[in-house]
C-alpha cells in the first residue's frame, strides 16, 4: 500500500485528466478530492455543473481517466454520501473516505459497505477499503462505535476542508498520538497541510499514510518532491 498518496482537486474532467497525467509513472495511487459545494466548498468536478453533471457521469458507464495507471481513492466531501458511494465504487474507486460530519446515516453507510458492496474489514484491501475522516472540531470518541468495521481513519490536518493549501493545525498531532495509543492497530492517514515540514511530527505521532495536496501540486520538481517524501517515511519504517 502506498504511504505517500497525491491528492488532486479537479475542476473538470479535462482538468482531472491533466492532473493525473502529471503523476503517471510516479505513483500507483491517487486520491481524488470530491467537493459538492454544499458540505464543503467550492465545488469540484463533477459537481462543478451541479448534481445533474454527477448523475450523468455516474450513468455513463465511464471509468476515470488514466484508469489503468492508478488505484483511485475518493475523499468524499459531500453531504448525504450514502446516496452516491455506490456510483463511485462502480466507476472504479477502490478506497472510499466518508467525512463523519457529512451525514446522520453513518450506521447505514457501514452496513451498506458490508452487505451491499461486500466489504469486510482487512480483506482484499486493494479491491475495496473504507474509512471515516474526522474534522479538527469533532471529538475523536465519535469514531469508537465504528472502528470494528473501518480499515482506516483519516485525520484532517486543517480546519477548513475542500481547498488545498490551507494552513496546518498542529493540534492534529496530539489527536493522532492519543488515538494511536488507544488503537495501535488502526491505520491512520492524514490529509490537509501535509508538507515536508509537517510530515515528521505526523509520522512520529503514529500516522501510517500521508495524503499530500499542494506540497506536490506546487512542487517545482515533482519527482524530486516525491522522492523526498518517500525517503522521509522510510526513516519511520514505512515503505511503499
Amino acid at each position: 500500500m502506498s504511504v505517500i498518496v497525491p491528492a488532486v482537486l479537479p475542476l473538470s474532467r479535462e482538468d482531472l485528466e491533466t492532473k493525473l497525467g502529471s503523476f503517471t509513472g510516479l505513483v500507483d495511487a491517487v486520491q481524488i478530492d470530491i467537493v459538492d459545494g454544499a458540505f464543503a466548498s467550492p465545488a469540484s468536478w463533477p459537481y462543478t455543473g451541479g448534481a445533474q453533471e454527477f448523475a450523468a457521469f455516474a450513468a455513463s458507464g465511464a471509468n476515470f481517466p488514466h484508469f489503468a495507471d492508478f488505484k483511485f481513492e475518493i475523499d468524499l466531501m459531500a453531504g448525504n454520501p450514502e446516496t452516491v458511494i455506490g456510483s463511485w465504487i462502480a466507476l472504479g474507486a477502490s478506497r472510499i473516505t466518508v467525512h463523519v460530519e457529512s451525514t446522520t446515516y453513518l450506521p447505514k453507510i457501514v452496513s451498506d459497505f458490508n452487505e451491499k458492496y461486500g466489504h469486510e474489514k482487512g480483506f482484499a484491501l486493494d479491491l475495496l477499503s473504507f474509512g471515516f475522516a474526522i474534522g479538527m472540531q469533532t471529538d475523536v470518541a465519535f469514531l469508537e462505535p465504528f472502528l470494528t468495521d473501518l480499515d482506516y481513519v483519516q485525520f484532517m490536518g486543517i480546519d477548513t476542508i475542500g481547498k488545498q493549501g490551507m494552513p496546518f493545525d498542529p493540534a492534529v498531532v496530539d489527536r493522532i498520538r492519543a488515538f494511536k495509543k488507544k488503537h495501535p492497530d488502526m491505520k491512520v492517514q492524514v490529509d490537509g497541510g501535509v508538507t515536508l515540514d509537517t510530515a515528521p511530527a505526523l509520522l512520529d505521532a503514529g500516522a501510517d499514510r500521508l495524503i499530500v495536496g499542494h506540497a506536490l501540486r506546487d512542487a517545482p520538481d515533482l519527482p524530486r518532491a516525491l522522492k523526498e517524501f518517500n525517503e522521509l517515511t522510510e526513516k519511520y519504517g514505512l515503505y511503499e
